[in-house]
């Protein structure tokens, strides 16, 4: 399995002939690899804010893709004419060439509000995808709770994609203790660096974790690949 980092929280996710697309975030992303050209099969949406989802549209029309979210952003977006797969916290689904369950994730979970007034579409989420005997866990933008030790017991997790950036999320810190508790092979760090507000230096998280835990951590820079052993 390849994982692309397209910057922010934004990741490719290839194999088996298949392309996942997780938080598109190119239109309007400072640090996106520039000439990035994605034909996903499906496209996964953490929650609406425009920071994951300012792609979601341009790129499911263009390629005919399906968008999997909880229930009531999977049906905003199948009002806006595209496939949608609508899930919610705690359920999973078997697409055929992966297998999908939708986690808790503690933020928020809305479209518009920059301009105007924000239209709420349930609660935001991170995924579990399994392929190929490998599980890949995106938290999406959460803070740290408790339960990471569950999805860590009961879901053997081969990658971790964890936000550091802090203020909208788990700073560094908190990451490292959900290091501890999701127990991954492998980390990668995301939501960080791509505004000052969120700005973390990754090679102390990368220290902390390998120093702390026996995971070790992948530090990718937009338009780098990592290859999931």
């Amino acid at each position: 399995m390849q994982i692309t980092f397209l910057g922010h929280a934004a990741f490719l996710l290839k194999f088996n002939g298949t392309t996942i697309v997780i938080d598109p975030f190119l239109t309007g992303n400072p640090v996106a690899p520039a000439n990035i050209n994605i034909q996903p099969d499906y496209i996964l949406v953490s929650h609406g804010h425009s920071d994951h989802s300012s792609d979601v549209l341009a790129l499911a029309k263009g390629s005919g893709s399906t968008v999997v979210a909880v229930f009531e952003l999977a049906n905003y977006y199948a009002r806006q004419g595209v496939k949608a797969h609508g899930m919610h916290i705690g359920g999973a689904h078997d697409f055929g060439p992966f297998k999908l369950k939708l986690t808790q994730a503690l933020h928020g979970n809305s479209v518009g509000g920059n301009q105007g007034p924000a239209e709420y579409l349930g609660n935001p989420c991170g995924f579990l995808i399994t392929a190929n005997g490998k599980t890949v866990y995106h938290a999406g933008d959460t803070g740290l709770f408790g339960d990471m030790s569950l999805l860590g017991r009961l879901h053997p997790i081969d990658l971790a994609l964890l936000p550091i950036g802090d203020n909208f999320t788990m700073g560094p810190e908190d990451a490292l203790e959900a290091v501890k508790m999701l127990k991954p092979k492998h980390v990668i760090p995301m939501h960080y660096n791509t505004f000052p507000l969120i700005a973390q230096d990754p090679l102390a998280f990368k220290q902390a974790v390998e120093g702390q835990t026996t995971s070790q951590v992948s530090i990718l820079q937009p338009g780098e690949t990592f290859e999931l052993p």
